[in-house]
């Protein structure tokens, strides 16, 4: 019997089907949020935001209020694309190590509860700039002061909830080099990009007027990993003597 056709009689399996469907969820998760971050953040929240500018930014925003709502959501529609990749990521690498695994679903999770907690502060910035009867007692120059210091404090969180992402991105990198399945070259490029958002939260608080995020231009890793998943990650197969019998190490080869 050839090589291939091992592998071949167990495509039909649950634990086949199972492992397939997981690749195939976090792969299009993964670019789905990546286009939400996109135009969320990128687009919207640092399109129309003027740092340093209260009254600039009040202005942007307010004259495109529809659109910054709109961002607003997209960031939302993240937080349970982010909860879906961690367990999908859980099944496609609990071959490896279950353990590791679960630390990687647990840090991903921890990261979309920190992320939420940054998105209601955008919510702040609508309540304050589109004439809430209730905060009339305060002048335009007070509240857009506020509104660029709940975006403020929106970019805070969110660089502290990095941090949990860039350690779940490490540990990630690592379960995919040790895989023995998903390119070594994607593995190492995870691995980094999970370096750098770590080094970004440090960085943003030693050197916060200077600081330039490098994640800006590590962030491929992710996005390879994502495309991979989906183009071949639907071909995996496992090497297991029985269908529950997972092994720790280079479990799972990819079908021709």
């Amino acid at each position: 019997m050839t090589p291939n056709t091992a592998l071949d009689s167990t495509t039909g399996t649950e634990p086949n089907r199972s492992i397939r469907t997981a690749s195939l969820t976090a792969g299009i998760a993964l670019l789905l949020l990546s286009a939400l971050s996109i135009f969320g953040f990128i687009v919207v929240v640092k399109g129309l935001v003027t740092p340093g500018d209260p009254a600039q930014t009040a202005k942007d925003i307010t004259e495109s209020i529809g659109w910054f709502r709109l961002g607003i959501a997209a960031l939302y529609l993240v937080i349970p694309l982010d909860i879906v990749v961690g367990w999908a990521l859980y099944r496609v690498f609990s071959p490896v190590s279950r353990s590791l695994s679960m630390l990687a679903a647990t840090l991903r999770v921890a990261f979309a509860v920190v992320f939420m907690v940054a998105i209601s502060r955008l919510v702040d910035v609508v309540r304050l700039l589109d004439n809430d009867s209730s905060l009339a007692a305060f002048s335009p120059e007070q509240l857009h002061t506020q509104a660029l210091m709940a975006i403020t404090a929106y970019n805070d969180i969110w660089h502290a909830g990095l941090f949990l992402f860039g350690l779940h991105l490490l540990v990630v990198g690592y379960l995919a080099f040790k895989s023995g399945y998903v390119p070594k070259l994607i593995a190492v490029l995870v691995a980094i990009d999970g370096l750098s958002y770590v080094v970004d939260t440090f960085g943003t608080v030693l050197s916060p007027a200077t600081w330039t995020d490098t994640a800006t231009f590590t962030f491929i890793g992710e996005l390879l990993l994502g495309l991979w998943l989906v183009v071949r990650g639907r071909r995996l197969t496992l090497n297991a003597s029985g269908p529950n019998d997972l092994p720790t190490a280079v479990p799972i080869t990819t079908a021709p």
